[in-house]
C-alpha cells in the first residue's frame, strides 16, 4: 500500500473490533480522511493518547481500499488536555469538531481554509483566548460561510436595497456600516452603543432566504430580529474579537491572560507551546484580536441568546441536520 504523510486534527473516533478505532480526521493536504488505528485501544499501544479527539498530529498513513491505515503518529499540538479540563471549552470543541465533520463531506479533497479555521478554533479554546461559546459559534458560522452559506446582513436579499429597522411607529434606515462594522446608531463613532441594546429596533431575517429582508419583500418565514443580535452575528462572521469580548464584559466568563495563568495551574505540565500553534501561526490566526480595533459596550443576555439561536438555526437549515453539540454550548 502506498504511504503518504500529512498533518491533521482528530475529529471523532469509533471503536472497531477489540482493540482498533476508526478515526475521522481533517488534514492539511488531503482534506477529510477516515483511517484505522490498529491496536490504539490497548494499554501499551504505540500511539498512546496522540489519536484522541482534538489532537493535532503529524501522520504517516497507508492508502487502503475504503479506509486508510495509520502507521505512525507524532504530536504537533496537545489541544485535548487543556480543552478537556474545562467543561465550557470541551462542549465548544465538540461543536467545532462536529461542524467540521458535517461541513466537509468529500474525502481526500484538500480544504486548506477549513483546516486553518479548525486549528485556529482549537488553539484558541486551548489557550482560553476568548469565551468558549463565542469561539464555538464563530467557528460554526465561519465554516458555513467558507462552504458558501454566508448570511447577507448589509442589504435585502431580494431587492438589494439597504434594510430598514422598525422603531416604534416609524422606521429608520440602517446603513451597511451599522450592522456589519458595529457602528453606532448615527449618534457617534466610538461604538459604545453598538451592541449594548437594540433600542427596540428590529430587522426582518429569513434563514431560508439567506439573510435580512426589507419590509416590502419579506417572505412569510421571515421573523423580526433585533439589530443588536445581527451586529453580534456580523462580529461572529468577521471574527471581530474586540467586539465579542467586550460584549461579554458583564457575563461571568473567564478568558484571556488570567485564564491562561489558571490553566497552567490547573493542568500541571502544560507548556505554552503545547496548547497552541507556533507564534507565527497564532498571530495570523482567525481568532486573534486585531490591534487597534474598537470595542463596544457589553451586550445584554437577550442579544447573546438571540445571536446563538441564529447560528443554530442557520447551521441546522443549511447542513440539513442539527449540530447536537451546539445544544450543550447553549445550555
Amino acid at each position: 500500500m502506498p504511504l503518504y504523510r500529512d498533518e491533521g486534527v482528530v475529529l471523532r473516533t469509533v471503536k472497531l473490533g477489540e482493540a482498533d478505532r476508526i478515526l475521522t480526521m481533517l488534514t492539511r493536504a488531503h482534506g477529510k480522511v477516515r483511517a484505522v488505528a490498529k491496536g490504539v485501544r490497548r494499554t501499551k499501544s504505540r500511539f498512546g493518547g496522540r489519536l484522541e479527539p482534538f489532537m493535532r498530529v503529524d501522520l504517516l498513513m497507508a492508502t487502503g481500499r475504503s479506509l486508510d491505515v495509520v502507521s505512525q503518529a507524532a504530536s504537533i499540538a496537545v489541544y485535548a488536555g487543556p480543552i478537556g479540563s474545562d467543561y465550557d471549552s470541551y462542549t465548544a470543541a465538540s461543536a467545532v469538531a462536529e461542524t467540521a465533520d458535517l461541513v466537509v463531506t468529500a474525502e481526500h479533497q484538500p480544504v486548506p481554509d477549513q483546516y486553518r479555521l479548525l486549528v485556529g478554533a482549537l488553539a484558541a479554546l486551548a489557550r482560553r483566548a476568548h469565551a468558549p461559546q463565542d469561539i464555538g459559534e464563530s467557528y460554526v458560522i465561519r465554516a458555513l460561510a467558507l462552504a458558501g452559506w454566508k448570511p447577507r446582513l448589509d442589504s435585502c436579499v431580494v431587492c438589494g436595497d439597504p434594510v430598514e429597522a422598525a422603531a416604534g411607529r416609524g422606521s429608520v434606515r440602517i446603513p451597511r456600516d451599522v450592522i456589519v462594522a458595529g457602528a453606532t446608531n448615527g449618534e457617534g463613532t466610538d461604538g459604545t452603543r453598538a451592541m449594548a441594546a437594540d433600542d427596540g429596533r428590529s430587522v426582518w431575517f429569513s434563514v431560508a432566504g439567506g439573510g435580512v429582508m426589507c419590509d416590502a419583500d419579506r417572505t412569510p418565514d421571515a421573523r423580526a430580529v433585533g439589530v443588536g443580535a445581527l451586529r453580534r452575528l456580523a462580529a461572529l462572521i468577521d471574527g471581530d474579537w474586540s467586539v465579542l469580548d467586550a460584549g461579554r464584559a458583564g457575563v461571568d466568563v473567564e478568558h484571556g491572560p488570567v485564564a491562561v495563568a489558571n490553566l497552567r495551574r490547573s493542568v500541571p505540565g502544560v507548556r505554552a507551546d503545547a496548547v497552541g500553534a507556533d507564534p507565527a501561526e497564532v498571530s495570523d490566526s482567525p481568532y486573534a484580536v486585531t490591534p487597534g480595533s474598537s470595542a463596544p459596550g457589553s451586550a445584554p443576555r437577550s442579544v447573546l441568546r438571540d445571536s446563538a439561536r441564529l447560528v443554530e438555526e442557520w447551521s441546522t437549515y443549511y447542513l440539513e441536520r442539527p449540530i447536537r453539540s451546539l445544544r450543550w454550548v447553549d445550555s
